[in-house]
């Protein structure tokens, strides 16, 4: 039932022994200086049997950052912790990519070290509550990018890509969903410029145009991945074109070449055989909740080459082993997933049968 994800395969320029992958989680278990420690090394590297690990969301710069206690990547303490993460899990057999993500407008104040005011494509306050040392919070109206800090913020993510790899990282993954900056230039409710970054779609998805294209350009495209979750609300999104807009940024993306794209998957199946469809390399799909034998039918009817889980992997650091041998699962503990110190996150037993 599951043979399909046992199968090797290549991923732009890395080599993996199988298809299940080990998705991106927040954690928040940095330091308030968004440095990863040991703790965070012996968690990734315990889930190293995973074909590839896909970390937490990290920040390309201290404007990106938008929770408490989680890790960036673009100064020298920041690339030695993250040295600790990759060679742990390399001498573990496993493979990494670390996952650039810019939170823009959602974002506290009182979760960074600098206490700035959240940026964003524009002016525009996302609704709910932002968790805060000193509890929730209403997350503030942002402030609108210039035209010339967009650009600077695309060189952000260049330069953080050039950071991961400086790390010991084999690639990096784009956040270009969830509600994120990235998406946040996409999404029509979100960006409201006049300049060439917003209106039209050409306009909107110019961003993260741009953004893969630096980032191809500073590590090489077989090392770069972007992921995006059409029609996703998360986050205060609201997409009305997700049929027009999602085609034409896949459109401009294909010429990159870039390594893979990765879909946390929405819903709509026919916009996600669209996409697959227009997808030149390997695609990643993410269905949330879908159960196992689920996830390998998309491999076996080409919707997906490869498969992403987030909670399991979690709970289930040797996954792989387990579903080898037929061993029950770990359930996952939601009071743990974040924050806090090794309970929930390095000592869900493995299995010894």
């Amino acid at each position: 039932m599951l043979d399909s994800l046992w199968t090797p395969t290549t991923l732009g320029g890395i080599s993996l022994p199988h298809r299940l992958l080990m998705a991106p989680m927040t954690r928040d278990r940095s330091t308030p200086e968004g440095v990863p420690t040991e703790l965070n090394a012996e968690y990734y590297a315990q889930r190293a049997s995973h074909a590839l690990v896909i970390t937490e969301g990290t920040q390309p710069s201290a404007d990106g950052q938008g929770y408490l206690l989680t890790p960036g990547i673009h100064n020298d303490e920041q690339i030695a912790g993250w040295r600790k993460v990759t060679d742990a899990v390399h001498a573990a057999g496993g493979r990494i990519v670390i996952q650039l993500m810019h939170t823009g407008r959602i974002a506290h104040p009182d979760n960074t070290p600098h206490g700035r005011r959240p940026v964003a494509p524009s002016a525009i306050q996302a609704q709910g509550a932002m968790f805060t040392a000193s509890g929730p919070q209403e997350m503030p109206t942002p402030r609108a990018l210039s035209t010339q800090e967009v650009a600077a913020t695309v060189d952000d993510f260049r330069r953080a890509a050039a950071a991961a790899v400086a790390a010991g990282a084999d690639g990096v993954e784009i956040h270009g969903a969830n509600g994120y900056l990235v998406h946040q230039f996409l999404s029509d409710n979100t960006n409201q410029r006049t300049d060439g970054y917003g209106g039209s779609i050409e306009g909107r998805i110019r961003f993260a145009v741009e953004v893969a294209a630096a980032v191809a350009d500073e590590i090489g495209a077989e090392r770069t991945g972007i992921r995006i979750s059409p029609g996703n609300p998360y986050n205060d999104i609201a997409e009305s074109d997700t049929a027009e807009l999602y085609p034409a940024l896949l459109d401009a993306l294909r010429p990159l070449d870039l390594a893979y794209l990765h879909v946390m998957h929405a819903g709509d199946e026919e916009l996600l055989g669209i996409l697959r469809a227009l997808w030149p390399t390997t695609l990643i799909l993410n269905r949330g909740g879908a159960d196992l034998p689920a996830r390998a039918k998309d491999i076996d009817n080409g919707t997906a080459d490869l498969v992403s889980v987030g909670a399991l992997a979690l709970a289930n650091p040797d996954l792989v082993e387990r579903l080898r041998a037929g061993a029950p699962l770990n359930t996952p503990d939601p009071a743990t997933f974040y924050g806090g110190g090794a309970a929930g996150y390095i000592d869900y037993p493995t299995h010894t049968g």
